[in-house]
């Protein structure tokens, strides 16, 4: 029976989702969930929601809710980390600010200061599972994930992988764009956490590249407000045309990595590209109290659901962590994609660094595949 800690359990709407996930496998329905918050409020939370959702399926699920590491990871087989230091509100965001750099959390200038802020307490949390759980598999998604992975990898002995949503949700507005059900796609990535590239994109087994291409001869399907879930994907749609390969994450969050798009001296060019539109709380004015009071009014909904008498549906999401502790548990083999270091894979990206590839899943563990050379001859430019 494994047992499955999730670290930073509190922030309920991944964690449902990643509890949702874990029991939505048959495998997986004797596992105990170990969920560790240092708030005890969103903690208890979470809880009864794990205890709800195991009661009404009636599956044999053990729920454990604890503010003690150590405890949670004790005998753990698999850790999910998804911390955010200092919350919603980060002081990341604010140093870079403070030198006129607006490049959102995972950006080069905040990237650096949230990294130097995450990876000492992630380096802890290293410690003690090497101490209390040294066989354990570490699921990271907690941001930025490229920077603390190879962190992990030079500075500790803990088998990991970071793991981030970018890549089946880019997958999953592709299959949009073309008007394709996403059952129907079939893609080959790899790059960068929140900067990766789908070198090749299929549709029924097909290059799907041409029926994007033809999509796009229309702006409005990239240019409106409501094209992505984060607002128009100019700038995604830009890079494809002059590359031929279309990138992962969201238009305003490839923006902070490449500045000729992002400057806040050319009101221009941010409107050209409607990079201060939209209503993503990372480009809102007031996008700290914003995000703060939606998650109350969350966490009232949120209580209220688990209170009443509501069914909750055994809808499983596109996230990793459950495919991975599925495949390994069961032998059912499965393909993600996942940030390891490099060993190779990317020959034009630094040996030892962490790079974002497709990965093979089985019982035996996470075999990374090998991605593209320095010069990949997969498709000319537009």
């Amino acid at each position: 029976m494994a047992k499955i800690v999730i670290i930073g359990a509190g922030s309920h709407t991944f964690s449902r989702n990643l509890i949702t996930d874990v029991v939505s496998y048959p495998e997986l329905r004797d596992a105990t969930i170990s969920l560790m918050d240092i708030e005890q409020g969103p903690l208890d939370l979470i809880a009864a929601f794990a205890k709800k959702l195991v009661k009404q399926h009636g599956f044999n699920n053990k729920i454990e809710a604890t503010t003690d590491r150590r405890k949670a990871l004790d005998g753990a087989d698999y850790v999910i980390c998804t911390i955010q230091l200092g919350g919603v509100k980060q002081k990341a965001r604010d140093i870079a600010a403070k030198y006129g750099l607006a490049d959102g959390w995972t950006g080069p200038a905040s990237g650096v200061a949230n990294g130097l802020s995450q990876i000492p307490v992630i380096i802890d949390i290293c410690r003690d599972m090497e101490a209390v759980c040294p066989d354990a598999w570490l699921l990271e998604y907690a941001n930025p994930l490229s920077t603390i992975c190879w962190a992990i990898n030079d500075y500790t002995k803990v088998k990991n992988v970071g793991l981030c949503h970018s890549v089946p949700h880019t997958a999953a507005q592709l299959a949009k764009y073309i008007g394709k059900p996403i059952e129907e796609v079939s893609y080959w990535v790899a790059g960068i956490n929140h900067f990766a590239w789908f070198l090749e994109f299929k549709w029924n087994g097909k290059d799907a590249y041409p029926l994007l291409r033809k999509a796009f001869e229309n702006p409005a399907v990239y240019s409106a407000d409501d094209a992505h879930w984060a607002g128009a994907d100019i700038v995604r749609a830009e890079v494809l045309k002059t590359f031929g390969y279309f990138l992962t994450e969201a238009s305003f969050i490839n923006a902070y990595y490449m500045p000729y798009f992002r400057k806040s001296s050319r009101p221009d060019i941010m409107e050209k590209y409607k990079l201060e539109t939209g209503g993503h709380p990372e480009r809102h004015p007031h996008r700290d109290e914003t995000t703060q009071a939606s998650r109350v009014i969350e966490d009232k909904k949120f209580r209220d659901e688990i209170e009443s008498t509501k069914e909750f549906p055994l809808n499983p999401s596109r996230e990793y962590g459950a495919k991975i502790i599925h495949a390994m548990e069961s032998g059912i083999a499965t393909r993600i994609n996942a940030n390891v270091r490099n060993t190779g894979l990317i020959t034009n990206l630094s040996a030892g660094s962490c790079v974002e590839v497709p990965c093979l899943v089985d019982r035996e563990g996470i075999h990374p595949c090998y991605a593209m050379s320095a010069r990949c001859p997969r498709r000319p430019p537009l």
